[in-house]
């Protein structure tokens, strides 16, 4: 989407769409205890791992926003307060919106709104916010980090180096002192601060990386093989049970942001026909994507259990992709009405933070 800048990078919708994709087509297929398809097994067709293990979008979007803050900030100075409140008015609205419906819901149920309200409080620092809100809070703790990286950047591209191995002897420490880390890995900053990072040395490295871009397919089949057996040998929830004691937690998050940040680099400097069909519809599901993001926790599980029962069997990984897809491109509808009734009207309140 076009920022408070007045920029507009077409390549990075595009990819925002096939995140969106990866994580509504995670929920679509497995909801938490592998309905309707099964986590056992992966599809023999290995790129679609990318689909059965789909909460991999999650980092896809973390290297996004580090690439994308520094495409946009590199050697600029920043009013931080500007920053910040364009950033709360571009989240929060519907961030607040979709919790009253999830208040409402749970005060319809009888549950206890005290609780819920001190769970939101806690969302500030755990992650507990409901509706893939996690991923807001800890893009939050990005924005409060940023300054410090991009001063780091400023100083020495090569000191972000030092924060993404930081991370990793963090939680290596954290893994052999409790036994897992793959919760701190996944659900925290401690855990994605290597792809935000990772996006925004795949800006400052943009040339050498296009310079070698005929590594890319060999990166990018790499990384889908990797998933593959990632998939066969369990799964986010079976290696051997969640949370996992695989010392693979430690450095998944710098894997998955070396491979994206990559990926990202390559498509950003691709020329696309921004007129075609496909180019418009995956724009503008990009274009709404934080509203599909939020919005489709209210209604995936329903539509793939009233599908499996009432249309066809879609245990099948192939079938239940086909209707993942279908099911994602028809969460335009909504989001286009929240992106038009709720997100847009803020935006006009955005203030210039370029000095």
């Amino acid at each position: 989407m076009r920022s408070s800048t007045g920029q507009h990078f077409v390549a990075l919708d595009h990819l925002r769409a096939f995140a969106a994709l990866m994580v509504v087509s995670w929920h679509f297929l497995h909801f938490s205890d592998g309905t309707p398809v099964p986590f056992d097994g992966a599809p023999i067709f290995f790129p679609l791992a990318l689909i059965d293990e789909g909460h991999t979008g999650v980092a896809l979007f973390m290297v996004l926003s580090g690439y994308l803050f520094a495409k946009l900030l590199d050697g600029k100075d920043i009013y931080y307060p500007n920053f910040i409140w364009n950033r709360f008015i571009r989240l929060a609205p519907l961030l607040i919106l979709t919790f009253a419906a999830v208040g409402c819901g749970r005060y319809i149920n009888g549950d206890n709104l005290n609780d819920f309200a001190v769970k939101l409080l806690r969302g500030f620092v755990y992650p507990v916010w409901p509706n893939g809100g996690w991923s807001v809070a800890t893009e939050l703790h990005f924005y409060v980090a940023l300054p410090i990286l991009l001063f780091l950047a400023k100083k020495s591209r090569l000191m972000l180096l030092g924060v993404i191995i930081t991370a990793i002897v963090f939680r290596a420490y954290y893994y052999y002192s409790v036994g897992e880390v793959q919760s701190l890995a996944y659900w925290t900053i401690f855990g994605r601060i290597d792809q935000f990072v990772l996006g925004m040395l795949a800006l400052f490295f943009a040339r050498e990386i296009r310079d070698r871009v005929k590594f890319l397919p060999v990166i990018l089949i790499g990384f889908t093989i990797f998933w593959w057996w990632f998939d066969v040998t369990g799964g986010f929830y079976g290696r051997p049970r969640y949370p996992s004691n695989s010392t693979i937690w430690i450095f998944i998050p710098t894997f998955e942001g070396l491979a994206y940040a990559a990926f990202v680099v390559w498509y950003d400097s691709r020329k696309i026909n921004v007129r075609s069909i496909s180019s418009q519809l995956l724009q503008k599901l990009g274009e709404y994507s934080y509203s599909i993001y939020l919005l489709h926790f209210f209604v995936v599980f329903k539509a793939a259990a009233f599908i499996n029962r009432n249309i066809m069997d879609i245990s099948n990984i192939y079938i239940g992709c086909f209707w993942a897809t279908i099911f994602f491109v028809t969460m335009i509808i909504p989001g286009y009405l929240s992106y038009k009734f709720i997100e847009s009207p803020f935006l006009r309140l955005r203030l210039n933070y370029i000095k």
